[in-house]
């Protein structure tokens, strides 16, 4: 039985991350925290088989791929309508402000986010379509094999939430995920029934 396998990925760190910032969609480098999680995630990587990189379109998760695909010798191709979750305002704002100064807002987006659209961002509902109609293409042209996401969050929470059966979880807590990564995998019948 034929199966593909994602490796989603997270991207190295950035200064946003070490600070607690919400990044969305700016477009922040890897830190030099991120460059040794990048090294150590692509040493990590190399016996997994994979053939292709795929990344977002954010400064962090470009270098990550780009280091990732170097190192493994394969193909790197930017995904079309995946760039991270736009927060709108809050993109640079600590998150523990949000917290402070918007508490049933913070907690809204940690128990129902999609019920919440950050001041001048997009809704997860707009996110997730981008997402659906991006794996979806994804799933159409890699039936099988291994191939590497690389993402940042909140947007991989949206990834392995389409891929699988799984939650989206409590994002605040999702976005202090970097340089992680997991398999997931994706057989016949998924592919047919969420392409």
């Amino acid at each position: 039985m034929e199966m593909l396998q994602i490796v989603l990925i997270r991207p190295g760190a950035t200064d946003y991350d070490r600070q607690g910032r919400i990044q969305g969609a700016l477009d922040i480098p890897l830190n030099e925290e991120g460059t040794g999680e990048v090294q150590r995630l692509a040493a990590n990587l190399k016996d997994l088989g994979i053939e292709s990189v795929y990344c977002s379109a954010s400064e962090s998760a470009r270098q990550t791929a780009g280091a990732i695909a170097g190192a493994l010798h394969v193909k790197l191709k930017e995904m079309k309508n995946m760039q991270n979750l736009n927060q709108g305002l809050w993109q640079g704002m600590l998150i523990d402000d949000v917290r402070r100064k918007q508490p049933k807002v913070y907690r809204q987006w940690q128990e129902q986010p999609e019920t919440i659209c950050p001041p001048d961002g997009e809704t997860l509902g707009e996110a997730k379509q981008r997402v659906h109609e991006a794996i979806g293409k994804l799933l159409k042209k890699h039936r099988s094999g291994v191939v590497a996401m690389v993402v940042p969050e909140p947007l991989a929470s949206l990834v392995r939430a389409r891929l699988g059966p799984k939650e989206l979880g409590d994002l605040w807590e999702a976005a202090a995920e970097h340089g992680s990564w997991e398999v997931i995998r994706v057989g016949p019948q998924s592919v047919a029934s969420r392409a």
